[in-house]
């Protein structure tokens, strides 16, 4: 078959396995994601042997450390995916919920069901950890899923899901409801994104090229996971202490990944005491610090900063500070850089920390605690289908619930309309 030929066969038999999966009860589903999770466990030697293929080819290319981190399986990783798949398997199921149902005047009853969205096409780079995430959320959710992860993690993402559709295979499930693109040709992603009558939704998770190149072909409905241009703002009353471990935290513990924080701001009356301790913190850290005219007045050592750093996500230790004024000119900085994803303010100023709130148009945003905690497990939603920074239908970190659409039921006793 030809690329067209076979991603259309795909898609319909993923259409066709959607319909079964939305009719199956949440214990089956539960069970299925359970024995999911302890394949994934139980597959773990297979699992690090495909994913040494794929580690050993990006060494090869020359990849950023940071890029080879995002790619990396360990056993750790591979009982996170499995925990995250037991954590679905343990939410609420949110298909068939109602969620309002209402009286009219002529008797009949309104209400409005929750059902999932269909296929879901997921268009991914590096990190092979988001097959099974991706996969969880979807199948519990009632949808089918298709995955397309990078050519980076080609075999990584092929193990896993071979895992995970053997065990539905088992259980007498449709597998077609798990589709893993098995070729690494650009040519299949336009091909996927023109099936907008196989294809309900596409969800793209990558870097900023990948996002531009599926929003500008694709003839079905994105959801936007962009880039994570993520600030901490340290206001003038922050307890030091508190400010520190957050920002250390925020911009160290994993550089590579969307909700690291890429700019620091700081208020101007803090800057003379909190500039060159911060700055020296992160620099025995090893993080390559790029500072404003300010930040580099009390911290000469730092790098000067461009006006391109401040919309730059490094994915690295790499991180812009910029000193500003008071909160309005933090707020005005985040809103002309930022990327929709997380901000943070560090403050003990209840006033200050309640405008932060208000007036930051992002789809997380924090009091006093690090940006890494913008992640769905770690919000209670389970695994994560990715973090949305489009506002429709979905703004912030995907669950189950953000898998589903609702349709209104009408509940009548013989009503007529006149």
């Amino acid at each position: 078959m030809t690329i067209r030929e076979e991603m259309l066969k795909l898609a319909q038999d993923a259409r066709k396995a959607g319909r079964a999966m939305a009719n199956l009860s949440s214990a089956v589903k539960d069970e299925m994601l359970r024995r999911m999770a302890d394949a994934l466990e139980k597959g773990a030697n297979d699992l690090l042997a495909a994913n040494e293929l794929d580690l050993g080819a990006a060494r090869d290319k020359g990849l950023a450390p940071a890029m080879v981190d995002r790619l990396a399986l360990d056993e750790g990783r591979i009982k996170a995916m499995a925990d995250g798949l037991r954590e679905v398997a343990d939410l609420p199921d949110p298909v068939g919920e109602i969620t309002g149902m209402w009286r009219r005047p002529n008797g009949i009853q309104v209400g409005r069901m929750r059902i999932p969205l269909g296929v879901i096409g997921i268009i991914y780079e590096s990190r092979p950890n988001v097959t099974a995430d991706a996969a969880g959320l979807c199948l519990k959710s009632g949808n089918a899923v298709i995955l397309r992860g990078g050519s980076e993690a080609f075999h990584s993402n092929r193990a896993i899901g071979d895992l995970l559709k053997a065990e539905m295979a088992a259980m007498g499930l449709p597998a077609a409801a798990l589709q893993v693109v098995t070729t690494t040709e650009r040519s299949a992603v336009l091909e996927l994104l023109k099936l907008e009558e196989q294809i309900d939704l596409i969800i793209p998770r990558g870097g900023e090229g990948l996002i531009r190149f599926v929003s500008e072909h694709s003839r079905i409905p994105v959801i936007k996971h962009y880039k994570g241009v993520c600030h901490t703002f340290v206001d003038a009353s922050a307890d030091y202490d508190m400010a520190e471990k957050i920002c250390v935290n925020a911009k160290v513990q994993r550089p590579g990944v969307c909700n690291a924080m890429e700019t620091l701001l700081i208020h101007k009356d803090i800057a003379e005491t909190f500039v060159p301790r911060i700055v020296a913190t992160l620099r025995a850290k090893r993080v390559e610090v790029r500072g404003c005219p300010v930040t580099r007045e009390f911290a000469p050592e730092v790098k000067a900063a461009t006006e391109n750093d401040w919309g730059t996500e490094f994915l690295e230790l790499i991180l812009a500070v910029k000193v500003v004024d008071d909160i309005d000119e933090a707020i005005e900085h985040i809103q002309r850089y930022g990327s929709l994803h997380t901000e943070t303010i560090v403050t003990r100023d209840y006033g200050n920390s309640q405008r932060f709130l208000r007036e930051v148009n992002s789809s997380v945003v924090m009091v006093n605690a690090s940006s890494r905690f913008s992640d769905g497990n770690q919000l209670g939603l389970g695994a994560e289908i990715g973090i949305s920074t489009t506002k429709l239908h979905s703004f912030g970190p995907m669950g189950l619930e953000d898998l589903t659409t609702r349709k209104f039921v009408v509940l009548g006793d013989g009503q007529i309309r006149s």
